[in-house]
């Protein structure tokens, strides 16, 4: 290797300056530099930025090592060596600014692959998340909405490339407080990384955020996305564990566990914003639950009063809530304002925990001695046909 050359330099200052365990990457870095094994060495970078006690020499490591090869590796590859120089700045700005430059870098590489326009669209999406940190709403929706265009025409992709958008439109939606949209997004982002890979905190402010987005999201009525999602045992031990417990009551419910946690609703200042609009969902979830229980039990009509307790509502604000849940396609029937009843055909399928599931068994039971008592008396007003 000439030992003029710039990266030659940097790979001999760090080895005698870098901690011993460190040291012997560059000293890798070098053989597999001087040997032009590209593919190789860029795993041996990959590995190395992703070591914590790394994270000071990110940023000199692709300034004066990477840049000096980077059209011989995988452009995607080389974004996320960038990003992970980015993270390490002082200045948000400046490392927005950072990755709007590497995306006209893989842009301007020729010749134009797929792999360059993933690479191109994970820059620019990654700059549209920094921004979004300096809170410029506008610039951030801008490339949202580019990048959107070019992920939709994309046939096979890497799906890092799916989870930085994922996270950026979550993160979006969330500075928007748009929570519908906020708990969409994070959802399809779990479903795109290995939740693991996430710090036990981030992890935590992850599943408190989709609880958050699920209760006061304005058409999430069916929570089992989330619930049967490993990312809410990331709750477990921490101060907002209780947000379990008040999904659960909410997809069940159960007005009176709901209650209960007043204290506890009071200490989150959205939810507490939002007590009206909560006190009609949870009671839009136990009308769904009451007719869940009542088609079990083969009835299907049901009188105002008894939806008036188990709601626990006055019985002239049934009406107005049924029209809710029908209008919200939550069920399908109808009203009778005469008789003052309603008839349920349908209720909208949701996750269910185990007192539903143990209700579930039991409707089964049910229509299991329905069928067997039908079939016994058939056999006895017509045993011909059971010959």
């Amino acid at each position: 290797m000439d030992v003029d050359n710039p990266a030659h330099n940097y790979l001999q200052r760090l080895q005698n300056e870098a901690p011993s365990g460190l040291a012997q990457y560059f000293l890798e870095f070098e053989d597999l530099y001087e040997r032009k094994l590209w593919h190789q060495l860029t795993k041996k970078v990959e590995e190395f930025i992703n070591i914590p006690e790394a994270a000071p020499y990110r940023i000199g490591l692709y300034n004066e090592f990477v840049k000096d090869w980077q059209k011989h590796m995988n452009k995607v590859k080389l974004v996320l060596f960038a990003l992970a120089a980015a993270r390490q700045f002082d200045d948000v700005s400046e490392a927005a600014e950072f990755m709007a430059k590497i995306a006209e870098v893989v842009n301007s590489t020729t010749p134009e692959t797929s792999q360059q326009e993933e690479a191109y669209v994970l820059a620019l999406l990654e700059s549209a998340h920094f921004k979004l940190q300096l809170n410029d709403l506008d610039a951030t929706r801008e490339i949202l909405d580019s990048c959107q265009k070019k992920v939709e025409s994309f046939t096979v992709v890497d799906p890092v490339i799916y989870a930085s958008f994922y996270r950026v439109c979550a993160d979006y939606y969330k500075a928007k407080a748009s929570f519908g949209q906020y708990y969409k997004n994070a959802l399809l982002l779990l479903a795109c990384i290995d939740i693991q890979e996430l710090s036990a905190d981030d992890r935590a402010q992850r599943a408190y955020d989709l609880c958050i987005a699920a209760l006061l999201s304005d058409n999430i009525y069916n929570f089992g996305d989330l619930l049967s999602h490993p990312i809410l045992d990331s709750l477990k031990g921490t101060e907002h564990e209780w947000m379990m417990d008040l999904l659960l009551a909410f997809n069940s419910g159960d007005i009176a566990k709901y209650e209960t946690m007043a204290a506890s609703l009071n200490s989150q200042p959205l939810l507490k914003q939002q007590q009206s609009m909560l006190q009609q969902k949870i009671r839009l979830m136990a009308l769904i639950e009451s007719m869940f229980k009542r088609q079990g039990a083969g009835t299907r009509m049901v009188p105002f009063n008894a939806v008036a307790a188990e709601t626990k509502m006055p019985v002239n604000d049934i009406e107005h809530l049924v029209m809710k849940a029908l209008s919200l396609g939550l069920i399908r029937g109808s009203i009778d304002q005469v008789d003052k009843q309603i008839t349920v055909q349908w209720v909208q399928p949701r996750y269910l925990g185990k007192e539903q599931i143990r209700s579930l068994v039991d409707r089964l039971a049910q229509w299991e001695a329905q069928v067997k008592n039908t079939a016994q008396k058939m056999s006895q007003t017509a045993p011909e046909l059971f010959a």
